[in-house]
C-alpha cells in the first residue's frame, strides 16, 4: 500500500476508555499527531477545545468529531488525529476525510445503535 493516496484499510480509528471519558485516535498514512480536540457536555451544550501542531490541518476535521462524539455518548471525548499523505490533491482530501467520517458513523452507530 502506497503512501500517497487515503485507502479505508489504511485510516485506523482506535477507542481508549479513560475512566468515564473517551479518547480516539485517528491516524493514516504517515501517522503523528497534528491536533487533539477534546469535547466535553456543559448542560445539554456539547463543548470544545482544541491544541494543533502549527502548519497541520487536521483540527478542522477534529473538533467536528469531538463535538458530535461528545453529544451522542453523553461523556467527555479527546480526539486526536495525525493524517498524512504526500503531494495529496484536493480530491484526494476529500476521499481521506469521507473515509475518517464513515469511520466516525459506523464507530457511533455501533456505540448507540442510532444513525447520524
Amino acid at each position: 500500500m502506497t503512501m500517497d493516496q487515503p485507502h479505508p484499510d489504511d485510516i485506523k480509528l482506535t477507542e481508549v476508555e479513560v475512566g468515564r471519558d473517551l479518547l480516539l485516535l485517528i491516524t493514516g498514512g504517515v501517522r503523528h499527531i497534528g491536533a487533539a480536540s477534546t469535547a466535553y457536555m456543559d448542560g445539554d451544550t456539547a463543548r470544545v477545545m482544541t491544541s494543533a501542531v502549527p502548519h497541520h490541518k487536521e483540527h478542522t476535521i477534529s473538533e467536528a468529531i469531538a463535538l458530535k462524539a461528545a453529544a451522542a455518548l453523553n461523556r467527555t471525548v479527546t480526539v486526536v488525529m495525525g493524517i498524512h499523505y504526500d503531494n495529496l490533491s484536493r480530491e484526494g482530501i476529500r476521499e481521506a476525510v469521507n473515509i475518517v467520517d464513515r469511520k466516525v458513523e459506523q464507530y457511533l452507530l455501533q456505540k448507540t445503535r442510532t444513525f447520524f
